[in-house]
């Protein structure tokens, strides 16, 4: 018996359930997930004692497949018309499909092939942010592609990701997600070159052989399993008809498919306190494998747990305004597709899914579509990996468009068309010929996008025609238990005239480079006000997802008009300083003189040291005048953005950073920041004016002397 209680509550769970514990905390919550954590312990147990056998366990069919020879199973998978997978890449319609893709995109077509060719030739091809990766005559599946690391392939459960030796298992999750076998299989759908079927079937047998089920890095994590899988569903989709899937080689994957689903259902993220993307992906893949695997035995009971838990997801993840809960707009996009494409897919196999799960879908696009900016790009708020669900098309981290493009086809609503942008691959290849005639035929929204608050994601846009500002208040995310929101309260993104001016910095990387992920998500690269050099919210350079939630951030005051737009809110991160501050900003957005004015109070005591920040983007140049006034010039297009202290707070510096819009790429940015040793309560103004190309600069700069003038009396 008391061997028993030490596998329920190994000491070894104690850090892990303090951790978890934090944020909003339910106690008869907090006691199931200590018992199930137990059992997790339990079950993994149980899993490690068969660890052997789990490999060399035979596919399971229903009775009626079984009963099939091998011949007979091979035929039936080639001829089959049900299910039906997303509609352009069915049998029926893969002939127009690859029709439409040459005439439609001949560059993209032309470029996907030249891909191929050197996935082929080379086994070469595109890794994140990191470009086109050489993967060696063999390639090593358990081998980090960037630091050389080897990953052994123990048991899943024994496998330690914190090394600190260079490597990232994000990075090596990335290439084991097998995405790059789309990109094979629409090659063999465009020229029926059966060298690409091979090359497909090759590296799935080396990737089997490799990768034992249950063992190492690329089986622990079951939302990695999960994407594998839906990917690899696609792929077969794509290749079932080539000559070259034999009887061995379809029982090959049948039972990898099998192996998947099992693996997921016995190591499901779940947790009674919080769950995220991972859990979310994790049902999404059952749900996947048993719509389109209806031969295998586990299927029904994959398809009907997936559906019902995805939806409860829906329902948990999602805030009130469309917001996913992580604090991110990254994973927003992530979540968003995740959600998007499953639906597509039960919609193409005559599952129903109520109404309020679409209106809420809606409103996810709702809030992409706010949040993107004049020149259709996204803010990169909170962690952003790039990850993307079922990419055919590797779009880049800020890249959010053709997700509305989708939206727009799904649910027939023009808003969420794109303006003059042309159809994305996808809509061709997800929705089919109809879908995409459909969208074209979609009258484009007369309905301009204006400023508008998500109060539940704590996120406020300002905008009128080619000017945006998004106000950051959100806090840390998962109900304050954020692993992928940064230190960011209060924070600004600013673009006009065309051009990007001042940005949140993006990601960068997690596990590559620890200092750096600190750095990414810290205060001090972020365009708000850090006190004391502390941090907004608890970080551990050692806890790459950990990051409290004492900002808390809240909203006071939100108006918006035709001329006039004001935002307030505050945040307590540094209540916790030995003379607490509490930091109050406001921003008013004067439509009229196209510009914004910030007010910055820092409430408390004590003598402190203040600096205020703005991040500019990767290719602006900056400058600081005589007068002390900041000019970041885009000299593409000639814009420019004039930064000007309203008050008495010294000269600004150019303080060195870096922006990453990929994972793992980063470039060369300053930020503007002016370093006040002040008591408190302060209260500092700025001025933010752009200055468009065909713009008076004389009239720009008379407006911050009005400004000024303004300041000094009401100060």
């Amino acid at each position: 018996m008391r061997d028993e209680k030490k596998a329920v509550f190994p000491l070894s769970l104690i850090p892990k359930i303090r951790r978890a514990l934090r944020g909003e905390l339910n106690i008869p919550a907090t006691a199931l997930e200590t018992l199930r954590r137990g059992h997790v312990s339990l079950r993994r147990r149980r899993e490690r004692a068969r660890l052997s056998r789990l490999d060399k366990v035979n596919v399971r069919l229903r009775l009626e497949y079984a009963r099939l020879s091998p011949s007979e199973l091979l035929e039936h998978f080639r001829s089959r018309s049900t299910p039906s997978f997303l509609p352009g890449f069915n049998a029926s319609n893969i002939e127009t499909t690859v029709r439409l893709q040459r005439a439609t995109f001949p560059a993209e077509t032309e470029g996907l092939l030249a891909r191929a060719e050197r996935m082929v030739t080379q086994h070469r091809w595109q890794l994140m942010g990191y470009g086109e990766r050489d993967f060696g005559e063999k390639i090593e599946w358990l081998r980090d592609p960037l630091s050389g690391v080897d990953w052994e392939p123990v048991y899943h459960g024994d496998v330690e990701i914190a090394r600190r030796d260079g490597s990232d298992v994000r990075v090596l999750w990335e290439l084991n997600r097998l995405t790059h076998f789309l990109t094979l299989g629409r090659a063999y759908a465009l020229t029926n070159d059966e060298r690409f079927a091979l090359e497909f079937f090759a590296q799935l047998e080396s990737w089997q052989e490799q990768n034992p089920t249950a063992l190492g890095a690329n089986w622990m994590c079951a939302m990695e399993v999960a994407l594998r899988a839906i990917n690899l569903l696609a792929a077969f989709e794509l290749f079932r008809r080539s000559p070259h899937l034999s009887e061995e080689r379809l029982k090959g994957l049948l039972a990898l498919f099998d192996h998947h689903g099992e693996h997921i259902r016995r190591n499901l993220e779940f947790s009674y306190i919080w769950t995220s993307n991972h859990y979310l992906s994790d049902v999404v893949g059952l749900l996947w494998l048993g719509v389109m695997l209806p031969e295998l035995r586990a299927a029904r009971s994959w398809r009907e747990f997936g559906l019902r838990e995805m939806l409860r997801e829906m329902d948990k993840q999602i805030l009130a305004d469309g917001a996913d809960c992580e604090a991110s707009t990254g994973y927003h996009r992530f979540v968003l597709e995740l959600f998007l494409y499953s639906f597509m897919l039960c919609r193409a196999n005559g599952i129903e899914i109520e109404d309020r799960y679409w209106r809420r879908l809606r409103a996810m696009l709702d809030y992409m579509r706010a949040y993107l900016r004049p020149c259709g790009r996204a803010p990169l708020i909170g962690d952003s990996d790039g990850g993307q669900v079922l990419p055919l098309v590797n779009h880049s981290s800020d890249d959010h468009a053709y997700v509305l493009t989708l939206g727009a086809s799904a649910l027939k609503d023009s808003r969420f068309k794109v303006p003059a942008g042309s159809v994305p691959e996808e809509l061709l290849w997800f929705s089919g010929e109809r879908a995409v005639r459909e969208y074209e035929s979609l009258a484009p929204s007369v309905e301009a996008i204006s400023s508008q608050a998500f109060e539940d994601a704590g996120t406020y846009v300002m905008r009128d025609r080619d000017l945006y500002l998004l106000f950051n208040a959100s806090d840390s995310g998962l109900g304050g238990r954020g692993s992928h929101g940064h230190n960011d309260a209060l924070g600004l993104e600013v673009s006009a005239c065309g051009s990007l001016f001042i940005v949140d910095p993006g990601t960068y990387a997690y596990r590559a480079d620890y200092h750096g992920r600190h750095l990414f998500r810290s205060t001090a690269y972020h365009s708000t006000v850090e006190v004391d050099g502390a941090e907004q919210n608890t970080i551990d350079e050692e806890w790459l997802f950990f990051i409290g939630n004492e900002a808390r951030p809240r909203a006071l005051r939100w108006e918006t008009g035709p001329e006039r737009d004001l935002v307030l809110a505050e945040h307590y991160g540094y209540q916790r300083l030995r003379e607490p501050v509490l930091h109050r900003r406001a921003v008013e957005f004067d439509k009229r003189e196209r510009c914004w004015i910030i007010e910055d109070a820092l409430i408390g005591d004590g003598e402190h040291v203040f600096s205020f920040r703005f991040h500019i983007a990767d290719r602006i140049e900056v400058s600081i005048r005589a007068d002390a006034l900041v000019q970041a010039c885009d000299r593409m297009s000639g814009a420019r953005l004039l930064i000007s202290a309203l008050g008495s707070t010294g000269e600004p510096s150019l303080e060195p950073r870096s922006v990453s819009r990929d994972y793992g790429a980063r470039s060369a940015s300053v930020s503007v920041c002016w370093t006040v040793h002040r008591k408190a309560p302060l209260v500092a103004r700025w001025a933010i004016v752009p200055v468009c190309p065909d713009e008076d600069e004389t009239a720009r700069l008379e407006l911050i002397s009005r400004l000024k003038d303004r300041a000094s009396v009401e100060a």
